[in-house]
């Protein structure tokens, strides 16, 4: 019987391909698509947008962290794919007592393209899963850093930004070279105008998601930061860590060039 580890520690066995997968995150959904796998998964959450065709044909068990126990036993699963941040710690541990969950942890590119490779294995894709990682390895390997401060906000009312220990810190930092004015505050710190001003970064990038920023909400930033310039990005080439990076290298190369 196959032992698999997933990236809390976790081990989950599997007696043979799974055949009726559930997708509790967005960016694995749209990973185990590129895998083909569409037969295979049979339910998926209602912020699993992409692709289109999923969204509007699998069953939806509800949303990340409210998702419903009885929708996903009705389904009957044979592997559940879930995230550490994305989905809530107690009704995971409720699914395990039944199902074999595999929980990926991704703060990193290596712990995205370790996601990619282990869930390839899982579910019988190894190659194809190995080929998109090598292919992201490359495309990454081709920015050229830029040596620029930055604030990365997700949310408003109260501003939220993405500080150190997440995935979307790394690719500022690690992969782009941006500093992260916020990244000595762990995860996603509340933040205010005034330390923004204070810290007056060359950019801030308002993200999509989970807050819609819009051109509408640069103004109120602008009062504060008049010499700062603001860019509406999108979240989802920021934070989704699954095959929607075959899109962020570039787009990220994109803001460097300017």
């Amino acid at each position: 019987m196959p032992i698999f580890v997933d990236q809390l520690g976790r081990t989950i066995n599997l007696h043979s391909a799974p055949k009726r997968i559930v997708s509790l995150v967005p960016s694995q959904t749209e990973l185990l698509h590129y895998l083909g796998l569409t037969t295979e998964v049979v339910g998926i959450t209602r912020f699993c947008i992409h692709p289109a065709e999923w969204f509007n044909s699998k069953k939806r068990v509800g949303g990340t962290k409210d998702f419903d126990l009885a929708r996903i036993d009705a389904l009957q699963p044979d592997l559940i794919i879930a995230n550490k941040e994305e989905n809530v710690q107690d009704k995971i541990d409720a699914l395990a007592q039944q199902y074999p969950v595999w929980v990926s942890n991704i703060n990193t590119l290596t712990d995205a393209y370790n996601m990619i490779q282990q869930v390839g294995i899982m579910v019988g894709k190894a190659k194809n899963a190995a080929q998109l990682v090598e292919q992201l390895q490359t495309q990454f390997a081709q920015i050229n850093k830029q040596s620029l401060s930055v604030a990365y906000l997700i949310w408003r009312n109260p501003y939220m930004a993405a500080g150190g220990n997440t995935f979307i810190n790394h690719l500022l930092t690690n992969i782009c070279g941006f500093s992260n004015i916020f990244a000595p505050n762990l995860r996603y710190p509340t933040v205010t105008l005034e330390q923004l001003a204070q810290a007056s970064p060359n950019y801030v990038f308002l993200s999509s998601e989970p807050y819609p920023f819009k051109e509408k909400h640069i103004a109120e930033l602008k009062t504060a930061l008049p010499n700062t310039t603001m860019q509406l990005v999108d979240g989802e080439l920021f934070s989704w860590y699954g095959s929607r990076l075959l899109h962020t290298a570039h787009y990220l190369q994109s803001f460097l060039a300017t």
